[in-house]
């Protein structure tokens, strides 16, 4: 039976393999901290705010509007209309 230690190498293979140079990981730690700090400032950072403080989409009343359309009962194009300026309303404010 063979002494095998942990910190032997295996033949043909780098010592070093393996390793996480720290020199990587403290620039992109530096990066992603100025990514939050600055998210509430971009554009796309306020949007993503928004989204996230929307309600919960609210099953029976999709399953109702979905029957409504199939019926023929639900005026699509103007509630499209009323939709989308809601959203553009509250993306811009």
């Amino acid at each position: 039976m063979s002494n095998v230690r942990s910190d032997d190498c295996v033949e043909g293979q780098d010592q070093g393999e393996g390793r996480i140079d720290e020199n990587v990981i403290s620039d992109e730690d530096l990066i992603m901290e100025q990514i939050l700090e600055n998210i509430n400032t971009t554009p796309v950072g306020q949007v993503l705010k928004k989204i996230a403080s929307l309600p919960e989409v609210r099953r029976e009343k999709v399953l109702d509007i979905r029957r409504q359309l199939t019926e023929g009962k639900y005026n699509l194009n103007e509630r499209l209309d009323v939709a989308l300026d809601k959203v553009l309303d509250e993306l811009t404010t």
